[in-house]
């Protein structure tokens, strides 16, 4: 018997929505991640792209757990001499709470080829709208803890 290798192009894309209400941040970007690389299917294939797409709704409502507000920092850089700016977790969440789940979610997928083109099915919104009624998507109603 030989092993089964998926295709990307045989293989049937879902679309999942993630309620990130009163969930910790990391524990629902690992949830993503999870489905954005296609392991929750049982023809997940490493090398293969055979993920699905993600709508992560109530970003803003999703908390950090311990002192995380408080003492976790991004960091990014302008380019420049001294351009090295850091935001706290807390003002980046109160902000930019789309940026901060992103960021979550990249951590969590290979930083590669397969992994960018993950994170271009990644769709995150503040609130419970978003424009992606047309595709159908399915709530995702497993535990998240």
């Amino acid at each position: 018997m030989s092993t089964y290798m998926a295709k990307a192009k045989e293989l049937e894309k879902e679309w999942y929505i993630i309620d990130a209400a009163d969930k910790p941040l990391g524990r629902v970007a690992a949830v993503a991640a999870t489905i954005l690389r296609g392991k929750h299917k049982p023809t997940y294939t490493p090398h293969s792209d055979c993920g699905d797409f993600v709508i992560i709704i109530n970003s803003d409502k999703a908390v950090l757990t311990g002192n995380k507000a408080e003492q976790k920092m991004w960091y990014r850089h302008t380019g420049y001499v001294g351009g090295l700016k850091a935001v706290k977790y807390a003002d980046l969440m109160a902000n930019r709470s789309e940026k901060a789940m992103e960021l979550a979610v990249w951590g969590m997928l290979p930083h590669n080829t397969l992994g960018r083109s993950a994170l271009t099915r990644c769709h995150i919104y503040k609130d419970a709208e978003h424009k992606h009624s047309a595709q159908k998507p399915i709530l995702w109603d497993r535990e998240i803890k």
